[in-house]
């Protein structure tokens, strides 16, 4: 358990201020799984997480949309045959904040 996992998501405004290069470094480093990526001009977070079929793909997908409706912070994710490829990003900001780093840190938690 890292210390993103013990934190809890805030709620996110237009307003709300994205995270700085250096933030983001040093959230990252709590990641090290994860790219940072850029898709239509905003940073995001990816991991794809490999499973020996679909059902076990699914049940992941499932554990991953409960904690985001628990967060209130939710990803886009993809669930195909032997893989889920999860992807955070707060969408209100179009970038990075925090809470995606804590929701990235959490999805860990759930695959192991």
């Amino acid at each position: 358990m890292t210390t993103l996992t013990k934190k809890q998501c805030v709620p996110c405004h237009g307003e709300s201020e994205g995270a700085s290069n250096g933030e983001i470094e040093q959230l990252k480093s709590h990641i090290p799984n994860w790219e940072i990526i850029k898709l239509n001009d905003e940073k995001r977070l990816e991991r794809t997480y490999e499973f020996p079929d679909f059902q076990s793909a699914l049940d992941f997908t499932n554990k991953v949309g409960a904690a985001a409706e628990a967060e209130g912070h939710h990803p886009a994710l993809l669930t195909e045959y032997g893989k889920v490829t999860v992807t955070w990003w707060t969408h209100s900001i179009s970038g990075l904040h925090e809470n995606d780093f804590i929701m990235a840190a959490k999805t860990d938690e759930l695959k192991s």
